[in-house]
């Protein structure tokens, strides 16, 4: 839109400093001059144009949609209610899609070119966005943009929204109540932020709780201490790695310690932590059943054992964790499907859909 274009060029030829509320009142300031007969919601798509990810931005503003992916060709597709759609948004150049990414993660100190083609960074509204570019991406620049969505925001809304029924709720109630150690485990996209949130929702507002994350997305309120993992800066200096954090969180006087996603190493150290008077604690793995979760996470766990015999690491395991919890998406629906006790050496099943 040449209107659009214009206008971006005048901002940027002039002092306005790049905020959106800023340009906003700047472009409403000059739309008389510039374009008497603009439709008036032209200061908000200059602003997006400057300040966020452009042609996306409506998308991101859109709560029935679940996830944003912008391909190598300039296409852009969405998730909505579990199914992909081709949105006529389009990107003509592969530099439009680069110098998007760039506007929203400058902020954050992070930087994404050759030397370093791929970035994880968390929107101001909590979705992930993950790009990469030219060489690892082979086409052109890939974004994938999980948005954080929170329409269920306890286990009554779960239970409403078909994703557990009255006896599934009642356990997982329970076993926050009895302060179990639970592991949420799925595949990718089943729910278990969602789930973990709703779960952490549960714990009494007396108890105080230190929440790590790769990327913060856990809204729960009560006596709650976020502490958020941190990439590399441009300098490749400044990291801080969950392993790190779940270490300091020790120090923190935590009641309940809440990982939001094990991915690595920081497996052993939550483990040790929750073996070392922390129950009621809870994290979240990938995995495609209970047993598998198990394995997952001892795996995971071996990975940063240093001097530890496996035999050990793997008794502290069974000893920390209390109870799995299984999710699964199908059809687009996110739901539990299986709750499993663990026992001495084996899971033991007890509830399933």
């Amino acid at each position: 839109m040449a209107v659009i274009d214009r206008l971006v060029e005048r901002m940027l030829a002039g002092d306005v400093p790049l905020e959106r509320g800023a340009v906003e009142d700047a472009v409403r300031h000059l739309l008389p001059e510039e374009a008497p007969l603009a439709p008036t919601g032209v200061a908000v798509e200059v602003a997006d144009a400057l300040v966020g990810l452009g042609a996306l931005e409506p998308l991101l503003s859109d709560p029935s949609i679940s996830d944003v992916l912008v391909n190598a060709d300039g296409s852009v597709w969405i998730e909505r209610a579990g199914s992909l759609l081709r949105s006529p948004i389009r990107f003509a150049r592969p530099g439009q899609v680069t110098a998007a990414v760039e506007r929203v993660i400058a902020p954050l100190g992070l930087r994404l070119d050759r030397s370093s083609p791929a970035v994880d960074a968390r929107l101001p509204d909590g979705s992930r966005l993950h790009a990469i570019i030219p060489p690892a991406s082979v086409d052109g620049p890939v974004v994938a943009i999980r948005r954080f969505t929170a329409a269920v925001v306890d286990l009554d809304g779960l239970v409403a929204a078909g994703g557990a029924d009255d006896e599934a709720a009642a356990l997982l109630r329970g076993a926050v109540a009895e302060r179990r150690n639970l592991l949420v485990s799925g595949g990718t996209g089943s729910g278990k932020t969602t789930l973990l949130n709703i779960l952490a929702g549960e714990i009494p507002a007396t108890e105080r709780v230190v929440v790590i994350e790769d990327s913060a997305e856990l809204k729960a309120t009560g006596h709650m201490v976020r502490l958020e993992a941190r990439p590399p800066n441009a300098e490749g200096a400044g990291e801080i790695t969950l392993r790190t954090l779940v270490r300091h969180a020790l120090r923190l006087r935590p009641d309940r310690i809440v990982v939001g996603e094990v991915r690595g190493p920081e497996a052993l150290d939550m483990i040790q932590a929750i073996n070392t008077g922390h129950a009621g604690s809870m994290s979240t793995v990938h995995a495609n059943g209970p047993d598998e979760a198990m394995w997952r996470l001892e795996t995971l766990a071996l990975s940063g054992r240093g001097a530890l015999a496996a035999e050990t690491v793997r008794r502290q395991l069974w000893s920390a964790l209390d109870v799995v919890v299984h999710l699964e998406r199908s059809r687009g629906r996110r739901r539990v499907v299986a709750i499993a006790d663990v026992g001495d050496k084996a899971l033991q099943v007890r509830w399933s859909s």
